[in-house]
Order: C-alpha cells, then structure tokens, then sequence
C-alpha cells in the first residue's frame, strides 16, 4: 500500500517545516503497517493555476498528478493563515479539480476507493476550519474520509511559538496523529476488501 503526503507549506525547501514535522508522525505509524509514505512540497515544484490535469509548459502538476493516483492513501497538510488552508493548498485542491469528472475502467471516480486525511499546524487557532475545507474538498472529489481522519497543533489564540520551538500540545497532536494513521491504513484496507461500485446513473 502506497501513501502521499502533500505538504502545502509556504517554506521551499530546504527551510524546515512545521507542517512536515507534524505529517512525519503520521507518516511514520503507517510505515508501522507496511505502507511506503512519499513526501511532495507543492510550494518547491511549478504547480501553475487552473482546475485542468495539464496546464501546459512548465506545469509540474502533472508529475504530481501520477503520485496522488498511484497512493491509496493521501495527507493533505497545511498550515493555518488567517485562519484558512495556506494558498498552496487551495491550489492543490483546484487542480485535484479535473479529478471530478475522471473515471477509472469500471466507471468510478478516479478518487474512489482512496481515503485522505488532514495535517494541520499553526500558532493561532483555526484548525478545525481547515480541516473541514480540505476534507470537505476531498470528500466532493471523491475520497473516502475516515472518522477522525486528522490531527493538528496550535498554541489558541494570539501569536506565539511554532510547532518545532514548542513542546506544549505535541503529545496530544502525536497520538491523535498515530490514531489518524491507523483509521486511514484501516479503511484504506476495508476498501481494498470491499471496494465502492461506480455510482448509480
């Protein structure tokens, strides 16, 4: 079984990330059961604007198209700013867009039968936010999301300390973090079992 993890981080690379560190704990509980985790950081790669699979010349997102549908499970993770997804995300989810009307050789949306989950850090509040947008995006594409299906850290309200400078709250986004992995890695499995049929016309 194959995982991705999209950063959506604002930082390029090699600047540490918060985000990532946070998506490593996830990552690292479903290399526990077997699964091969791949790490993308949207934000060093040319992911143009556009709602299409291949906006043309110089368009990295094609590359990171055959990621996303070679992994059964997906992370999306994200900071928080002004309380919302970062704008790499937004634009992940955008060109995950054109995977609303693909469908695989039975019929079925390219995302079915493929669980996603969410990684959220920031030092003010807002996670819950972000989580229901990125899930409520992934769930219209057309993944499966498990209950409990995300983790975050963040410090309340008001500026403060990131995530790798704090220990505070690190215990709780750890577990939480191992529980969303085995949820995801349990229904990534189930699917495997049962898989959903193409939908009714």
């Amino acid at each position: 079984m194959r995982a991705l993890v999209i950063n959506c981080t604002l930082k390029k690379s090699p600047e540490p990330s918060n985000t990532h560190a946070l998506a490593q704990v996830v990552a690292d509980q479903l290399v526990s059961y077997g699964v091969e985790v791949q790490f993308v950081r949207a934000v060093d790669l040319a992911v143009h604007p556009g709602v299409t699979r291949d906006e043309g010349d110089g368009d990295e997102w094609p590359e990171v198209r055959d990621k996303v549908l070679d992994a059964e499970i997906l992370v999306v993770a994200s900071p928080t700013w002004l309380g919302r997804p970062s704008s790499v995300a937004q634009r992940v989810l955008e060109r995950m867009d054109a995977m609303l009307s693909e469908t695989d050789d039975e019929g079925r949306p390219v995302a079915y039968n493929r669980v996603a989950g969410v990684v959220v850090t920031g030092n003010e509040d807002g996670a819950h936010h972000v989580v229901s947008e990125i899930t409520g995006a992934l769930g219209d594409i057309g993944y499966t999301i498990p209950g409990q299906a995300w983790t975050y850290w963040h410090l309340g309200p008001g500026p403060g300390p990131d995530y790798l400078d704090e220990e505070k709250g690190r215990d709780w986004a750890h577990k939480t973090g191992r529980a969303m992995a085995a949820n995801l890695y349990g229904a990534a499995r189930a699917l495997q079992v049962t898989p959903l049929n193409a939908p009714p016309s």
